[in-house]
């Protein structure tokens, strides 16, 4: 009988802060490989002092593609995809661990608790936050989408018990970096598919998502944090219009 092992799939890019704590935390794995994207920090001699394998890719095509390209880079019957911000606890170790010797389904969801600039959110439509990363190794890919990635997979999931500690925004200057970077995505995304966006479309859509995240989605019970994430939803939200407009306007 084929010999059950588990892989361990992280995509990186100047991602030094945390990731020596999330290779440690899964250090029971069998193999861990780390696509890098043009790192200038300590990323990559923090992975291979680790025992990841890592493989070097600075044609940068977008989250989903590029943890395809880690899964791809494994031959393992399990694979485990994280994030290098995400630390899994003791008690989800155990519970992969368990749960890839008995499985009874191919796809896990784990229990995500993110922070924001040091505060654990548990509302504010962050938690609960039940999302598939765990899969037998051939049964799920993820989509080729440039940001916001899920993973595709045929059938049931099951939920493991224990959290996946994900520490998102770690200060101010890296909410943003990620606003730019996610409103600039989110635009390129759209404009691939024909979509357009206007000056009004980005003030209604940006009011919307702040009303959705403060009341509908109780932002206003994580305190200063919810109220914060609320503007940073909003703002991603404006800026995601107004530079979709700006590839959609004919040029000059």
């Amino acid at each position: 009988m084929k010999e059950t092992t588990l892989g361990v799939a992280i995509i990186t890019k100047n991602a030094a802060s945390r990731l020596a704590e999330c290779l440690e935390a899964v250090a029971f794995a069998h193999e861990i490989v780390v696509v890098d994207s043009g790192s200038t920090d300590d990323t990559v001699d923090i992975a291979r002092a680790h025992g990841a394998r890592v493989l070097q890719h600075t044609d940068w095509i977008g989250f989903g593609p590029q943890k395809n390209r880690a899964l791809d880079a494994l031959a393992t019957t399990w694979v485990l995809s994280l994030d290098a911000d995400e630390i899994v606890s003791p008690e989800l170790a155990a519970s992969i661990r368990a749960t890839i010797q008995t499985p009874v389904v191919n796809v896990y969801a784990v229990d995500r608790l993110s922070s924001f600039c040091g505060h654990w959110i548990r509302h504010s439509g962050w938690y609960p936050d039940w999302i598939p990363r765990l899969f037998r190794r051939g049964s799920a890919r993820f989509s080729d989408d440039l940001v916001h990635e899920r993973l595709v997979f045929d059938g049931p999931s099951q939920r493991l018990g224990g959290k996946l500690m994900h520490y998102s925004y770690e200060d101010f200057d890296a909410v943003l970096r990620k606003l730019d970077a996610y409103s600039s995505a989110g635009a390129q995304q759209r404009h691939v598919t024909g979509q357009g966006g206007s000056f009004g479309q980005a003030v209604a859509r940006g009011a919307w998502a702040f009303v959705r995240t403060y009341v509908l989605r109780r932002g206003f019970l994580d305190g200063r944090a919810g109220f914060m994430i609320a503007v940073f939803n909003a703002e991603t939200v404006y800026y995601r219009f107004l530079k979709l407009a700006r590839l959609r306007a004919p040029r000059q």
